[in-house]
């Protein structure tokens, strides 16, 4: 069990810019279900948990995930780092590849690849560089890692996205950030705001409609670039808004 690798997706419907996006609806199907469904493609991750919050109102993840048959986990709603560790730590969960409910179309081939990297190189955190499209990213972490941030994390910023610690402190984490072979950055396909949804709903009708199941990221780029119009609707929305969001929110709180 020391070994196996387990996806934690974050997920709750209150969030800020956009409530409710993991259960927004496509062709009849939750967001959600269809990032579970491409994890559970994945070759190299052994099981997948959901962490949702105690809220109520995140009633509705509960449900889905039981009727897929997946592991839930329910924490705090604003410390996610709270959150994870907790449920990395129910599950006793020993490498974790944090997922955020943002990405309904992650890359199964791309999360592999972070494993390999991960158990080859020995370190405590394997990510994504920017150079991959906003919407495949993932990485891959220890436990113990975890833990650290857990009990030394302060900033709220810290405590909202659980392993900026980690990254915050390279002299006491060992890191590999994977960057892609093209910078492919410009191109969103993460679900963040209304714009978002619009063109993750136009990807996703486009690949029933032609009938291919198991599409990628090459696949997805492909189609935005034969399709401009699509790739235009959420072009000016900027990139890791919300972390930047947060760090302003850190500023503000040491200026008071």
């Amino acid at each position: 069990m020391a070994s196996t690798i387990t996806a934690i997706i974050q997920a709750r419907m209150t969030s800020s810019r956009l409530p409710g996006k993991v259960m927004m609806r496509v062709l009849g199907k939750p967001l959600l279900q269809y990032q579970i469904d491409r994890i559970k493609s994945c070759q190299r991750i052994d099981r997948i948990v959901v962490a949702t919050t105690d809220n109520l109102v995140d009633q509705a993840i509960a449900d889905i995930c039981k009727k897929l048959s997946i592991s839930v986990f329910r924490g705090q709603e604003f410390d996610v780092l709270d959150r994870y560790y907790q449920a990395a730590k129910y599950f006793s969960a020993h490498h974790i590849m944090r997922i955020t409910g943002d990405c309904p179309l992650i890359d199964p081939v791309l999360c592999d690849q972070l494993v390999e990297i991960y158990k080859s190189s020995r370190v405590d955190l394997v990510h994504t560089g920017q150079s991959f499209p906003e919407g495949v990213d993932c990485e891959i972490v220890s436990f113990e890692a975890i833990r650290n941030a857990w009990l030394n994390a302060e900033l709220p910023s810290e405590r909202e996205h659980c392993t900026l610690y980690l990254h915050n402190h390279p002299e006491k984490f060992k890191k590999v950030t994977h960057e892609n072979i093209n910078d492919e950055s410009r191109f969103r396909f993460t679900v963040d705001q209304e714009e978002d949804f619009d063109v993750v709903k136009e990807i996703i009708e486009y690949f029933s409609r032609v009938r291919k199941e198991n599409y990628l990221t090459s696949d997805i780029i492909d189609f935005l670039i034969g399709h401009p119009k699509v790739c235009s609707i959420n072009a000016n929305i900027l990139r890791n808004e919300g972390l930047i969001l947060s760090l302003e929110e850190d500023n503000i709180d040491t200026k008071n």
